[in-house]
């Protein structure tokens, strides 16, 4: 955030991915959305915009958009509600949603009978790929 954005300020602001980076643009996008959450700069609550309007602010393709905001709503970070648009989640309703995502994975390992450390083992390198 530049000293002349304010909390008030409509995302994305001044903020714009860089294109020579070697960090592919989807990912700055949501480096840049996670970190804004986290900072408290895109409170709880906040409609981010809709994905051609921010491809089009961004100058980036539509895909690049959909795919952060994709990969946003998987980490709990934001819902998509339909016609009423993405919304920064609060931080308990992403750890909630990813607590359930933990619980949901270790019932699944301990019906096929997995062991503790084989569960490690497979959510390491789950959380290891891309």
């Amino acid at each position: 955030m530049t000293p002349t954005e304010t909390t008030t300020t409509p995302f994305p602001g001044a903020w714009r991915p860089n294109p020579g980076s070697s960090v592919p643009l989807f990912e700055q996008l949501r480096l840049n959305i996670i970190a804004r959450a986290d900072n408290g700069t895109l409170a709880p609550g906040t409609k981010l915009p809709a994905v051609r309007s921010l491809a089009g602010e961004l100058g980036v393709a539509p895909h690049t958009v959909a795919r952060a905001y994709k990969e946003l709503e998987a980490a709990g970070v934001v819902v998509t509600r339909g016609r009423n648009g993405t919304v920064v989640c609060a931080r308990d309703e992403a750890w909630s949603s990813l607590s359930a995502a933990a619980a949901e994975f270790a019932a699944a390992a301990k019906a096929r009978g997995a062991s503790f450390a084989e569960a490690v083992q497979l959510l390491a390198a789950a959380y290891d790929q891309e």
